[in-house]
């Protein structure tokens, strides 16, 4: 047997197994324990979806175990760093995953791989737009031609009150979600939500469909919607477009009426066995935890933010890159755990925002968490307190993006990516200025180009994905002279 194989029938199983329990370095393996015998290939695979490619997938179903091979290990660590806390469960059970010992799975020769194969191309042609799947593949959980990106989802058994933030919270850990509408319907609480993209509408159905949002209530039923997009007019408890925070929020507009959540073109059947009234928590400390990490107080505008690296992060720079998103009033950098940091938007859908673009990304060499605190706002020191310039206040900053009504701001928030937008440059500014501006915050600088219609703005490409979140903390708002100052965001082009 090769050796890098975790399993065979050969009996040595159970001293692999066991120097698997215990702790061992990061590995893009990771090895889950605990699974229902009954479980599916797909919906192990979903585990780590949300967190990057799986390459690879070996089931241990008689000892109710699995390996789970991730495309790098950065994906492994962050998929590991965030169900510790969070315990994952699959069909109503627990299960652990920790880091194996193994560093690759080769389970070329192994028998009874065809399933996790087929779940796997199934998982990888979706991932690469390719909708034309075989019947083989599809019949092992694979994406069927016609879906959209538009999910409808009934909860069932709706014990506690379910917001469009906790709505918003779960789905995001599968993708970008652009908008969201809910409404009662036969005294069922439901939402249309919809992604960026069909694949992340796929990902969140397999992984979150009959799954409970609290313990043993509030159970999700997930199909797909035949509308292709949702028209959101109002920006409230009802309905959100984050694409357009811009949006009024229709006060006084009455809650959604079955008559009108029928004019979107949808017709859900009723689901019988569930509840006809609700009983709402009166108290948020009475809510059972949600899955998927799901934690702090629905609709808080503060941030817990971890695992930062403490020998470069600063309360300026934080309020940098989270302003991308919102405007930041308030950061506290912890004075005994400095990896640990506060963060206060302007309100929970900024945060919301933040949150979905930020979690998992990197950050001077280490991987950012982002979860909801349960503070409600940020404090700050009292008079003649220790310190050290850690808590900062912007509630009142010159720099905020989304303090204007209406702002282009709005319609152009994307994902932190390799490409920085640049405005408000001075006609002085040469191409090779601009170029060794950026080489000096430590980037490399892989293409840049002026606006044809408008010298004052320019695209510039540099060597990653962090080296741009790294130069746009240094060098939005720099100084260029006569009076410019230099407005660098993430932007969706390439050049």
């Amino acid at each position: 047997m090769n050796n890098s194989t975790p399993a065979t029938a050969n009996g040595n199983d159970k001293k692999k197994f066991k120097r698997d329990r215990s702790p061992c370095c990061p590995s893009r393996v990771l090895h889950l324990r605990q699974i229902p015998n009954d479980v599916t290939e797909a919906e192990v695979i979903s585990l780590g979806l949300p967190f990057g490619k799986v390459t690879n997938l070996l089931m241990l179903k008689g000892k109710s175990q699995a390996f789970l091979e991730m495309a790098s290990e950065e994906a492994a660590v962050t998929m590991v760093n965030y169900y510790t806390p969070t315990t994952p469960h699959l069909r109503s059970q627990p299960v652990y995953i920790q880091y194996s010992n193994h560093r690759e799975l080769k389970t070329d020769n192994l028998p009874n791989q065809t399933r996790a194969q087929a779940a796997l191309q199934a998982v990888n042609a979706t991932r690469s737009g390719n909708l034309a799947i075989t019947s083989t593949v599809a019949a092992e959980g694979g994406l069927l031609p016609g879906q959209g990106s538009v999910l409808r989802v009934i909860v069932e058994n709706l014990f506690y009150s379910v917001t469009l933030e906790v709505l918003y919270q779960i789905f995001s850990k599968f993708g970008h979600v652009l908008k969201i509408i809910t409404f009662t319907k036969n005294n069922q609480f439901q939402a249309l939500l919809q992604y960026a993209d069909p694949m992340s509408a796929y990902y969140a159905k397999m992984g979150l469909d009959g799954q409970s949002i609290y313990t043993g209530c509030c159970t999700l039923r997930i199909d797909f919607s035949k509308l292709t997009s949702l028209k959101v007019k109002y920006n409230n408890e009802k309905s959100r477009d984050f694409t357009r925070l811009d949006l009024p929020c229709g006060d006084g507009q009455p809650p959604l009426e079955p008559s009108r959540a029928a004019a979107f073109g949808v017709s859900i059947p009723a689901v019988p066995g569930t509840l006809g009234s609700l009983t709402v928590a009166t108290s948020a400390a009475s809510v059972p935890m949600p899955i998927h990490g799901v934690t702090g107080v629905p609709g808080n505008s503060v941030l817990l933010v971890s695992n930062l690296n403490p020998e470069a992060i600063t309360p300026h720079g934080l309020f940098i890159l989270f302003g991308v998103y919102g405007d930041v009033h308030r950061v506290k950098i912890m004075f005994k755990k400095k990896e640990n940091a506060l963060i206060q938007m302007a309100d929970a859908s900024q945060a919301q925002i933040a949150l979905s673009h930020l979690n998992g990304q990197r950050l001077y060499g280490k991987v950012l968490h982002a979860t909801f605190s349960i503070h409600q706002s940020v404090q700050l020191p009292r008079e003649g307190q220790e310190d050290q310039g850690l808590t900062k206040d912007y509630s009142n900053s010159p720099l905020h993006r989304f303090k204007k009504p209406g702002s282009k701001n709005f319609q152009n928030i994307f994902p932190p990516s390799a490409t920085l937008h640049l405005s408000n440059i001075p006609t002085s500014a040469t191409v090779d200025y601009l170029k060794n501006l950026f080489a000096s915050t430590g980037s490399t600088v892989k293409a840049f180009r002026f606006f044809q219609k408008d010298c004052k703005m320019a695209l510039i490409q540099l060597g990653s994905v962090e080296e741009a979140v790294h130069a746009l903390i240094e060098l939005h708002n720099y100084d260029l002279g006569e009076n410019h100052h230099l407005r660098v965001s993430f932007s969706k082009s390439i050049i």
